[in-house]
């Protein structure tokens, strides 16, 4: 059984929710998943003034964390078409790790949210991509044969980069169903491979 970490960061909820899809569809894959969280960077007064959701449950990860997992998958909001300061600023650290070969050859994926349907969701997923790459791993996003990211029925997040939702300007949007069934499907797609790899 491969161990599959989702990690994230999280400013209202909507990746939080995507994060536990994520790892809801690792499990099916008959892995093991943990969902542990980013530290909020952000101080504490402030985040409480902006309506940040401070009552996550996900334990706050440390960098050593990701040498103990086969596969990570990563989810942060879109800031201006890139990963959060939150998320970077973890991965910057991650340094040691990438010197010592700690990631290479572990799987590994990416999943965003953003405010509209346009709001750099692919250049957010290519952002957090490129660190992957950068230690050597080996990435997997959602293909087209989860389908239902096709829709023209209705708002739908997904890409073939990774998983995606639309929170709205305000934060008013839910993840949907499609969201969250995408996000199943990519972890459970990552934690197969995974199992294949290291099982």
């Amino acid at each position: 059984m491969s161990k599959v970490l989702v990690l994230y960061y999280s400013t209202y909820g909507h990746v939080e929710a995507m994060a536990e899809a994520v790892a809801e569809g690792a499990r099916a894959a008959g892995a093991s998943a943990d969902v542990k969280r980013v530290p909020e960077t952000v101080p504490q007064d402030i985040a409480a003034a902006g309506h940040f959701k401070l009552d996550q449950k996900a334990p706050v990860a440390v960098v050593a964390d990701l040498a103990n997992y086969d596969a990570i998958v990563i989810g942060t909001p879109t800031r201006f078409g890139r990963m959060s300061s939150q998320m970077a600023a973890f991965l910057d650290q991650a340094g040691g790790l990438w010197m010592s070969g700690a990631l290479n050859g572990k799987v590994g994926g990416a999943f965003t949210s953003t405010a509209t349907q346009h709001g750099g969701q692919e250049a957010t997923l290519f952002s957090v991509i490129a660190n992957l790459l950068h230690f050597g791993m080996v990435v997997i996003g959602l293909p087209y044969s989860y389908q239902a990211q096709m829709t023209l029925d209705e708002i739908a997040g997904g890409a073939p980069y990774g998983a995606t939702t639309i929170a709205g300007g305000q934060g008013q949007r839910q993840p949907s169903k499609i969201d969250l069934d995408g996000a199943r499907f990519q972890g459970e797609l990552i934690a197969k491979a995974a199992n294949k790899l290291f099982g």
